[in-house]
């Protein structure tokens, strides 16, 4: 593996960003710069995250900012519920952002586990 953008993890991470990204598009105005810009970062941090860990090229730095990923992961899906409970989106959007970060946390927590034992 050459590179973090052959790392599957961070491939569904990018699709849960543009996910994210087209989900937001229809918030109202007054949240652009509130529950926006805070649902965004969150996903924008995951994938970001893989890739710096993966190329400061050392087994404890990759694993460390995988638990920042983790950590990015959490805050995404708290702000997602948070949401849906607004009515900022449908329950099935948010089933469906919801679904598809935690197929990329259980990645993360598979990676984690293996760096750990390296």
């Amino acid at each position: 593996m050459n590179s973090h953008q052959d790392l599957l993890v961070w491939q569904k991470s990018m699709g849960l960003v543009e996910s994210v990204y087209k989900i937001t598009e229809v918030f109202p105005d007054e949240e652009k710069f509130n529950l926006v810009s805070q649902i965004r970062r969150s996903a924008v941090s995951i994938p970001s995250n893989i890739s710096e860990g993966h190329d400061r090229k050392t087994d404890g730095e990759f694993g460390h900012f995988l638990r920042i990923a983790y950590g990015s992961s959490a805050e995404l899906e708290t702000q997602i519920i948070l949401a849906d409970r607004l009515k900022l989106m449908s329950d099935s959007e948010a089933e469906a952002i919801i679904a598809e970060l935690t197929e990329v946390r259980k990645m993360l927590n598979k990676l984690i586990s293996i760096v750990a034992k390296s």
